[in-house]
C-alpha cells in the first residue's frame, strides 16, 4: 500500500447555518436589492436579497400574525416547526436592520410566501441553508435606508438585475421568482414543493 502519512488531511466540512433572505417584490417587475461590502466574510462585493442568520432569540420571538398555514407546511417540509418560525422572524428583523422597512413589530407574518432554498456548497468555511421568500412591498412600512450593511439599497427591475454579475444562488432565486411571478393565484396556492439549489444534487426539491 501507497505511504499516506504524508498525505493533506481532508478539510473538515462545515455544517450550513440556518438563514433567510426576503425578495421585496414592487409592481410585480421590481426587486430591493443592495451590494454587501469588501469587508463582509460571506458573499463580499456582491449584489443580494436582505437577509442573514437565523439567531436563537428568532425562534421564540412573536409574530402578530403568523404563516399562512400553506406557507407554513412547505416550510416545515424541511424545517422543524421552531425553525420555520425563526427563519420567517429572521427576514423581518434583517429586512428592518438592514433596509429600514419594516413588517411591524411585532412582525405581520401572513404576507409571506415561501420562494425557493439554497445550500452553499461543501468545502466553503462559511456555509448556509437559505431559505427565501417573497413579500409585496405594499405590506413594508417605513423609509428606505438602513443599517449600511447593504449599499446603494434600490429597487432593481428583475430583468436590470439578472443581467448583472450575480452569484448563482442569487441568480437561481431571480429566475425562480420568475416562474413565481408566471403562476395564477391558484397554481402558487396549489404548490407542495419548492426548488432547491443545491450544488451535488441539482436544481429540484
Amino acid at each position: 500500500m501507497p505511504d499516506r502519512s504524508d498525505a493533506a488531511p481532508r478539510p473538515k466540512t462545515v455544517p450550513p447555518k440556518p438563514a433567510a433572505s426576503l425578495v421585496v417584490l414592487r409592481g410585480g417587475a421590481e426587486v430591493l436589492m443592495g451590494m454587501r461590502g469588501a469587508g463582509h466574510r460571506f458573499m463580499p462585493n456582491r449584489l443580494v436579497f436582505p437577509g442573514g442568520r437565523v439567531d436563537r432569540a428568532d425562534l421564540r420571538a412573536p409574530a402578530a400574525t403568523p404563516l399562512a398555514p400553506r406557507v407554513r407546511a412547505l416550510v416545515e417540509k424541511n424545517a422543524s416547526p421552531a425553525l420555520a418560525h425563526g427563519l420567517t422572524i429572521a427576514v423581518a428583523r434583517e429586512l428592518e436592520e438592514e433596509t429600514g422597512l419594516s413588517l411591524g413589530t411585532p412582525p405581520a407574518l401572513d404576507g409571506l410566501d415561501y420562494l425557493c432554498r439554497a445550500v452553499t456548497p461543501p468545502g466553503l468555511p462559511i456555509r448556509f441553508n437559505a431559505r427565501f421568500f417573497v413579500i409585496d412591498a405594499a405590506r413594508t412600512r417605513g423609509t428606505l435606508a438602513g443599517s449600511g450593511e447593504l449599499e446603494g439599497l434600490r429597487f432593481y427591475p428583475i430583468e436590470e438585475a439578472l443581467a448583472l454579475d450575480l452569484a448563482l444562488a442569487t441568480r437561481f432565486v431571480l429566475d425562480t421568482l420568475k416562474s413565481w411571478l408566471a403562476l395564477s393565484p391558484q397554481e402558487r396556492t396549489a404548490r407542495t414543493t419548492t426548488p432547491l439549489l443545491r450544488f451535488r444534487r441539482g436544481f429540484t426539491e
